[in-house]
């Protein structure tokens, strides 16, 4: 069973006085990937001209770009809620980047409010996830979710005040 509460910490510590947010979610890809066990895919999408990007991630190759709407991935972005599937080859317009994937997690990120992307997690397990998996990482999506609106550099470019 997977420590939530510590990763959570983890996590807290390792996106600290962040200058640059692709550096925390490449440490949240590999401490995700370090923490969770029967998972085959770890990282994130970035929303980029409407539609989803591949950011940091852990696992094998996977699909660059995904339309708002599409996929496991597009549907929790449209929809702006946690996607949690018992069996992506039953989820309706699944798009399978890595056929070893039975199960799936997605949960929408948000940056002062909008949606800046998704946090993507595969199984090649069917069930692998549960009510307490979607619990603990939604609470791991509000450390994140902090970090971005916190991150005092974006993309090597000064934030800037309002």
């Amino acid at each position: 069973m997977t420590d939530y509460e510590l990763m959570i910490k983890q996590a807290e510590a390792l996106t600290a006085d962040t200058e640059w947010e692709i550096s925390s979610l490449a440490n949240i890809a590999a401490l995700i990937w370090e923490s969770l066990e029967d998972i085959n895919w770890a990282g994130f999408y970035i929303m980029r001209n409407g539609r989803l990007h591949l950011g940091p991630f852990e696992g094998r190759v996977a699909c660059t770009v995904i339309d708002v709407g599409s996929g496991v991935c597009g549907t929790a972005a449209a929809q702006n809620e946690t996607q949690l599937v018992y069996d992506v080859h039953e989820f309706p317009g699944h798009i399978a980047c890595d056929s070893a994937s039975n199960s799936e997690i997605v949960i929408p990120l948000h940056r002062k409010g909008s949606i800046y992307g998704v946090l993507d997690i595969d199984s090649p397990l069917t069930g692998r996830f549960t009510d307490g998996d979607r619990a603990g990482l939604e609470k791991l999506a509000k450390v994140i979710e902090n970090m971005l609106d916190d991150v005092t550099c974006r993309n090597g470019e000064e934030k800037q005040d309002a």
